[in-house]
């Protein structure tokens, strides 16, 4: 199975959401990460053919999906970033009408239904309004839904947003075991997420893949670019304003700074480490995008 994207653009108007796009995806876990407004959301929906891009094309084993109709939804799983939900439906009811809607039989739905429930941690809420449930319960009842007919590309936006860090080791995990012989597309911007369990990355900027490669390979790319400076605090802030400083901790009256910087920041300062978030705020910075 080969899910290609060839030039795939889209345009609002003046305004270019994605640009030119290529990639090649085959089975495994694939993390996009970038900035919001980065043009992820646009381009999964592309992925998903709810939306036509402006040229280009995305071809599922060299055909077009949106002219495959049915059958390339019926090999597809997805949860948007914004999941709606019927508030009086149950856990339970909710997860059988989806499944009608994706022509799910009724034995099957129920079957998968209660193993999904129990996957993502709902089983004993299963006859609980949806209404009741927190943040993190309605995403994971998004992702059992965009599980149920046991996809074959199964493609998520920013789906760990409101999870805790508990929801989202399960989540990873469930991922994780899930991958084999499939292509799962991973957007968010938490890199912790990505760095887990993805095993190509993709970071996207106003509409462009900028880089790509595994985890290994890309925080390669961060390498001698990130500095521990200890500074006393009163000096602290001064940093943060002039110099991109990934995390700070205070001990013993001092600061101690994580610098991202192309030179090293300070005589004192020693060299550390990279680690994927460093490549992300290496490229990104506190850069706003309104793409």
């Amino acid at each position: 199975m080969e899910l290609s994207l060839d030039r795939l653009t889209k345009h609002y108007g003046s305004k270019i959401a994605v640009d030119q796009v290529n990639a090649c995806l085959t089975p495994g876990v694939y993390g996009l990460l970038g900035a919001n407004g980065a043009g992820k959301t646009t381009l999964m929906r592309m992925l998903c053919a709810i939306m036509e891009s402006t040229s280009g094309e995305v071809l599922l084993d060299g055909k077009e999906v949106t002219s495959m109709g049915a059958s390339y939804r019926d090999l597809l799983g997805y949860l948007p970033q914004d999941f709606g939900y019927y508030p009086n439906y149950t856990a339970e009811e909710f997860l059988h009408y989806i499944a009608a809607l994706k022509g799910i039989p009724k034995g099957k739905a129920r079957k998968k239904t209660k193993e999904l429930l129990h996957t993502v941690g709902l089983d004993t809420v299963a006859k609980k309004k949806l209404k009741t449930f927190s943040g993190g319960m309605k995403q994971r009842i998004g992702i059992a839904q965009a599980l149920l007919n046991n996809p074959k590309i199964l493609i998520l936006d920013e789906p760990t947003a409101g999870l805790d860090p508990k929801e989202r080791v399960r989540f990873r995990n469930l991922l994780s075991d899930y991958a084999d012989n499939k292509i799962v597309i991973l957007s968010t911007h938490i890199v912790s997420d990505i760095e887990a369990i993805a095993d190509e990355v993709f970071l996207m900027k106003k509409g462009r893949f900028i880089m790509h490669g595994s985890v290994p390979e890309l925080t390669s790319k961060a390498e001698g670019k990130v500095w521990e400076l200890t500074v006393p605090q009163k000096e602290s802030r001064k940093w943060q304003e002039q110099a991109a400083v990934a995390n700070l901790r205070h001990e013993e009256g001092q600061v101690i700074l994580r610098i991202i910087s192309d030179t090293k920041p300070a005589e004192n300062a020693i060299p550390c480490e990279a680690v994927l978030e460093d490549l992300y705020l290496y490229y990104f910075g506190m850069e706003k995008e309104n793409v």
